[in-house]
């Protein structure tokens, strides 16, 4: 009896083998991003590379029954088209609120993603193999590196001053954890003027963004007097502002 036709070819376990490879690298970036609680986890990773193999495979051997003198095969047609596609699955995971853009590194890993599935399906094992290791080394061992580097904004504290008892630094400290910043109060003081109590309270904020990004939006807070960087005590003279 032969076998069905299209269900087993010369290449079935090339291309079985290929997928095999697909999800296991894409599951390790589908990991890394689900440990993260990202909105693209697991299954996002490693279906799009998944997908991406496939298509690289069907444009490398899904038409060689019909080649011949006058068909012509150009597999690059379908990969330019994965490309172009996966760019707009990686734009639907980026967000944009107030001053913050989220979702930048997790559309950029679904962007990874579908390379190593183009690799694999073209059969290029070792540059997929060599493509998931530097991404994940990039973001388990350089990343942390990075953000251990000196910036301005480690020496400043924020000094704010805002009316007393009206929930003010309730929302300060709403507005910049929206904004992707943690803070920690440093000291507080109060004043009176103009027969009001005002409170001024140094705060360090800490944030992938400038500081000085977070000002306007603090200022526009109904209550807040006044909003200024400052440099730390301990790493300036007394009364130096930015």
């Amino acid at each position: 009896m032969e076998p069905l036709v299209g269900l087993f070819t010369d290449s079935s376990l090339v291309e079985i083998e290929l997928l095999v490879a697909t999800f296991v690298l894409c599951s390790l970036l589908g990991i890394e991003r689900q440990v993260r609680q990202k909105a693209a986890g697991y299954r996002t990773h490693v279906l799009v590379g998944l997908g991406s193999c496939t298509f690289t495979l069907v444009s490398a051997y899904g038409f060689s029954a019909v080649l011949g003198d006058e068909v012509m095969l150009d597999p690059s047609r379908i990969a330019a088209q994965i490309v172009s596609g996966i760019g707009f699955l990686g734009a639907g995971v980026i967000f944009k609120g107030r001053n913050v853009v989220r979702g930048l590194t997790t559309a950029a890993t679904i962007w990874v993603a579908a390379a190593v599935g183009m690799a694999c399906g073209a059969g290029m094992l070792s540059l997929a193999i060599a493509l998931t290791a530097i991404h994940l080394i990039t973001l388990f061992v350089m990343a942390p590196l990075i953000r251990k580097l000196p910036d301005p904004d480690r020496k400043r504290l924020t000094r704010i001053t805002y009316a007393d008892g009206a929930g003010v630094l309730r929302d300060i400290l709403s507005v910049a954890t929206s904004s992707g910043f943690t803070s920690s109060i440093e000291s507080s003081r109060r004043k009176t003027k103009d027969e009001r109590t005002l409170v001024i309270m140094d705060i360090r904020f800490h944030g992938r963004f400038p500081v000085r990004d977070l000002v306007p939006e603090l200022v526009e807070l109904r209550g807040v007097e006044s909003v200024y960087l400052t440099v730390s005590s301990d790493d300036a003279d007394d009364g130096v502002y930015d």
